[in-house]
């Protein structure tokens, strides 16, 4: 995962999930929501989570579906300037 997660963010296990009664995914970063996946998604979702092999994995699957989290724009909120 070396070039992926160049800046090792992934590591810091930033990405969470859970899921509802009616098998509704909800993500969260930094613990805020940001992805709600629903149905035939949320079945995919889960099942590629259960067959990851690592944390490291489970975050990676987690930032992909995101997908605004690839572009780099997703730095602390404590670094930014106003």
């Amino acid at each position: 995962m070396g070039k992926i997660d160049k800046r090792n963010r992934l590591a810091e296990l930033p990405f969470s999930y859970r899921v509802n009664k009616a098998n509704t995914v909800f993500l969260n970063y930094e613990g805020k929501q940001v992805k709600m996946i629903k149905g035939k998604d949320a079945e995919k979702f889960l099942k590629k989570i259960n067959f990851a092999e690592n944390e490291n994995e489970r975050q990676l699957i987690m930032a992909k579906i995101t997908g605004n989290f690839k572009r780099g724009n997703e730095g602390n909120q404590s670094t930014k300037q106003l």
